[in-house]
């Protein structure tokens, strides 16, 4: 997964009580959020303030803090998807302090995430970093931390914090997911799919297509066809969108001489997602074969404008050189 999106699964729930508490949000001029208005904003305003803030703001001609905007958005995101989780007894049981110090180490991770995402490396270790800080075992900060440090080529730092994730949580099927990724990644194979069988055994893991595809793709990548291809079918019946799963599988079709097979997984890829170099190719490739010139035509020249420097059209202008 280059870099899997980062969901849900991945711990980006911050408020986890009935009683959501956030307030407005300032930041540094480096675009971060001071901790002690962290602090003092989960123990004091409820969420709509938050809400009330960016609205105000925005009426007042101003453009919501960057961290703020962060932050709002993700705990929309959480209140409408249902990704906010109740609040269990054990947690109710922890005295005010001790929940408030929980959820700075939350708040931190889903701020290290969000800026993570926008490939602000510098940010996302200061938050995640101090996540870890107030609460080592957080297996969420853990994970991201470790996509984090896989990203900068620090791999044993990243496994470390994979292996630190899952000892303090070993049900965090997103964890594992990722840390297949990883083993797969360094051509662990046996490894990889230890992972990703222990994250399909729980059976509360909602993305369960992220890890079939996941696993899929490794074994793909590692000339075992066969298997690949079975994991990538129980990916779309799983979910049927899944955009990786529909290309590789059109991949698979077409080198096994299955081209109508492959135009329709190409089809079907392309009611979800974009271009890219690789499915363009793909798609030369089958009309070629198929006899349709003119769509084949079509593909190749939307692969020399907009990817002309890629490897998939250098392998077109070899073929179309021959």
């Amino acid at each position: 997964m280059a870099f899997e999106p980062l969901n849900c699964a991945l711990d980006v729930c911050v408020m986890e009580s009935n009683n959501n508490r956030q307030s407005r949000s300032f930041t540094s001029p480096n675009g971060e959020m001071p901790e002690h208005l962290i602090f003092k904003k989960l123990l004091t305003y409820q969420v709509f303030m938050s809400l009330s803030y960016g609205i105000f703001a925005t009426k007042a001609g101003n453009s919501m803090p960057h961290a703020a905007k962060i932050a709002a958005g993700l705990l929309i995101s959480a209140m409408l998807s249902g990704c906010n989780m109740p609040m269990t007894a054990e947690v109710k049981e922890k005295p005010l302090e001790v929940q408030a110090v929980d959820r700075i180490a939350a708040l931190n991770t889903q701020l290290g995430i969000g800026y993570l995402r926008e490939g602000r490396n510098e940010l996302a270790y200061k938050k995640l970093s101090r996540a870890l800080e107030i609460q080592p075992d957080y297996s969420g900060a853990h994970n991201a931390i470790a996509l984090l440090y896989e990203r900068l080529g620090q791999v044993q730092h990243a496994e470390k914090h994979y292996r630190s994730a899952l000892d303090f949580t070993p049900q965090d099927s997103q964890a594992r997911t990722n840390f297949g990724s990883y083993l797969c990644r360094h051509k662990r194979l046996p490894e990889a799919l230890e992972q990703f069988e222990a994250a399909l055994s729980n059976p509360l893991y909602d993305s369960r297509a992220t890890a079939l595809t996941n696993a899929g793709l490794c074994l793909y990548r590692s000339g075992e066809v066969a298997q690949a291809e079975e994991y990538l079918r129980r990916a779309l019946d799983d979910n049927p969108r899944t955009s990786a799963a529909l290309l590789t599988m059109g991949e698979i079709s077409a080198a096994n001489g299955r081209e109508l097979s492959a135009r329709g997984y190409l089809q079907r890829y392309l009611e979800n997602g974009r271009h890219s170099p690789q499915s363009l190719w793909l798609g030369v490739r089958i009309e070629n074969v198929l006899g349709d010139r003119n769509a084949a035509s079509s593909y190749a020249l939307l692969l020399k404008a907009n990817y002309p420097d890629s490897r998939e059209t250098q392998q077109l202008l070899q073929s179309e050189a021959q």
